[in-house]
Order: C-alpha cells, then structure tokens, then sequence
C-alpha cells in the first residue's frame, strides 16, 4: 500500500558560516500494508513528522520514491496529490486540529462533504463513526464542551469516516493521560483494521509503539527494527 525506498530529506541550516544542508532522512526505507499498524520512533527532531510530511505527499524528497496505493507521488502535480490526500488518506494530530466554531459531527462530516457525499448520506455515515469512537448522543457539542480525550476521538472519527486506505498519526496521543492513550490508540487500530487501512504512527512513547504490529526507530542512519522496552524510549 505505502512504500518508501531510499527515500532522503534535508533542509537548510543557518549559522555564522551561511546555510548548510542539514540531513532529516537518509535512505530511508519502509513498507506498510493494508489493515498493519507500523509504529515510528525516534527522539524529538530526528524526522518523524518529516516522513509523515512526505508519505502523505505534503513535500517531496531530496532522493528516493514513494508510493502510495499504485502511485508514484513524486510524479503526482499540487491537484493530484491534494485529491489522493483527501480521498485516500487520514490524518491524525496532537494538536487535534478540530475546528472550534463547528460541532462535533460537522468537523466528523468534513471529508465526506469534500469528497461530495450526496448531503443526506452524511449524517448516519458520521452517526456511526462517532458511536463507534464512543461519542454517541456528543454530535452537537462544540469543541470547547469537550475533554481533551473526547476532541482526540472527534480527530479520529474525522480522519477514519471517508474510510481512507492510510491513516497517518502524529503523536496522537500525547496530549492524554496513559489509561485514556491506551483507549485512543486501541481503537484508532480497531477501526482502520475494520476498513483494512494502513496506519502509519509517529510517537515517543514506547507503551504506545508497543500496541502497533511493528516498531521502527528513526536513526540518523534510517529506519531499524525496535522493540519497545528493550532500550531507551
């Protein structure tokens, strides 16, 4: 479903001596399949949300390829890669990036109505997903009527109703407490599994990593095996 083969990333780095390359990935190289959730670590700056960037077709790499469902996204233009996105990829934040003027169920009902769903099929698909994440009967509460759980289950609702082939999730659950993180991270895999997504998970939590299919550790290096609880975290 994604693959990244050789994939590297750098940007400019400013210092007294003028700008320098600063390398973020090098030869990175990474598979996720269909209904897998593969767990990403690494410390903080070493890249993770960079590679999420590129797997979602949000910036392009300095070398390798990157497919995604068939597609090559280094060949795709501005409109293709933002259609690809919307139709066919989830995203999951830290900072939940719920809009703070609509409900629950219309920041839910967001990729259904840009992906033009007929209007009326709207409301029993977004009625599903937020009883499914355990918000049933909270559809017309505004964002700041919700805990910070309840605003991660709406970001996860949003990012699983148009049931996206990848889910990207980038520290998803760093703004909760353990028990609730455990919970959040459980049933983001239940229901990508349930529409046989792919889920791609950026942490620096190894209890998190520890609940995925497979752990990586971003390294200077690239991407290594990791098993959470068998070094540092």
């Amino acid at each position: 479903m994604l693959t990244l083969a050789n994939v590297s990333k750098h940007y400019a780095k400013h210092d007294e001596k003028g700008a320098a390359p600063r390398n973020v990935l090098r030869g990175v190289n990474l598979e996720v399949g269909a209904g897998e959730c593969v767990a990403i670590m690494g410390e903080s700056g070493a890249g993770k949300s960079t590679l999420l960037n590129l797997a979602a077709g949000l910036d392009r790499p300095d070398a390798g390829q990157i497919v995604f469902d068939g597609h090559d996204l280094n060949t795709l233009d501005d409109d293709a890669a933002t259609l690809q996105r919307r139709e066919k990829m989830g995203f999951v934040f830290q900072a939940f990036h719920v809009l703070p003027n609509l409900s629950a169920a219309q920041n839910v009902a967001l990729p259904l109505l840009l992906n033009g769903m007929r209007a009326k099929d709207v409301p029993p698909r977004v009625s599903v997903v937020l009883h499914a994440v355990g918000l049933g009967g909270r559809e017309h509460a505004l964002p700041r009527e919700l805990s910070g759980g309840e605003l991660q289950r709406v970001a996860i609702a949003r990012a699983l109703v148009h049931r996206p082939r990848l889910v990207l999730a980038d520290e998803p659950t760093g703004n909760l407490d353990h028990d609730t993180a455990m919970r959040v991270l459980a049933l983001l895999r239940e229901l990508a599994q349930q529409n046989g997504a792919g889920v791609l998970l950026a942490t620096h939590s190894a209890a998190v990593a520890a609940g995925a299919d497979r752990v990586l550790r971003l390294t200077p290096e690239g991407l290594e095996s990791y098993a959470p609880g068998a070094g540092g975290a």
